[in-house]
């Protein structure tokens, strides 16, 4: 199959995984549902990434966006609820259960859910017409080339030891999935790219407890778990160290000179 093939079928593919995961989330029938929806949007998103400044691909792409960014309250309402489970603090988690409810209604009627379905539809035909009038030729080097400025960011954040590790874990995630998306073309190698998942669960797991404990600044009813939730945070993040030393080795040469770098660009 060639290349173009094989990218519009994946988004096919995905796409069919949001309907499964929509349904799925108004039927209820599971707690994954949303989780799904999101992956789903997710590697949208990451499969775009390298061709986002084509008109032809930035509306869809920003549609993707646009539901991530709905979802991601629901997503950390539903990781919090299952910590609170796990603890045994039920008065807690019905509280958020209830808001968690309401936020699903409000993303299944949401007008960026149906536009990112409408986006979706349209998408294949109109990238189908830049590849008949040769404005994919060049597809391969372009996402070899943006899978290369990924991971030199990501080199030079690993290298600068003040690098701020909020955005170090948005670097991480982005370098991962755009990887994930593209294996064949990234220079990662296999034991590079497992280093890489390790070091963002244990980012996640940092982020997740220190959101957590500001939380507890305006819920008075998690202030129980700050003391737990700040220990979590703290082994969570010396995880983190240990496990960025051992990506630091792992790394591909970088193709350019050590460069500022934010997370964000």
């Amino acid at each position: 199959m060639a290349f173009v093939d094989k990218f519009v079928a994946e988004i096919l593919a995905l796409q069919v995984a949001l309907y499964h995961a929509r349904a799925r989330l108004e039927a209820r029938t599971d707690s994954e549902a949303l989780h799904d929806l999101r992956i789903a949007v997710r590697r949208i998103r990451s499969l775009l990434r390298p061709m986002r400044s084509m008109t032809e691909v930035a509306t869809l792409n920003i549609a993707a966006a646009e539901v991530g960014r709905l979802t991601t309250p629901a997503r950390d309402l539903e990781v919090m609820i299952q910590e609170l489970e796990s603890r045994g603090f039920p008065a807690q988690v019905q509280l958020r259960k209830t808001r968690l409810t309401s936020n699903y209604s409000k993303i299944l009627k949401s007008p960026a859910l149906k536009n990112l379905f409408i986006q979706l539809d349209e998408w294949p035909s109109i990238f189908r017409t830049v590849e008949v009038k040769g404005g994919l030729k060049h597809i391969q080097p372009q996402i070899e080339k943006a899978l290369t400025k990924q991971i030199d960011r990501l080199h030079a954040a690993v290298d600068d030891t003040e690098f701020d590790r909020h955005e170090l874990r948005i670097l991480v995630k982005r370098t991962r999935y755009l990887t994930e998306a593209f294996p064949k073309l990234s220079p990662l190698s296999r034991k590079a790219a497992s280093s890489l998942k390790a070091l963002q669960s244990a980012l996640g797991s940092w982020h997740d407890h220190y959101q957590w404990c500001q939380k507890t600044l305006n819920e008075s009813d998690l202030r129980p778990l700050e003391k737990i939730w700040q220990s979590c945070a703290a082994t969570a993040l010396e995880k983190a160290e240990t496990q960025l030393a051992g990506l630091a080795k792992l790394l591909p040469k970088s193709s350019k000179p050590a460069i500022l770098v934010s997370a964000y660009s």
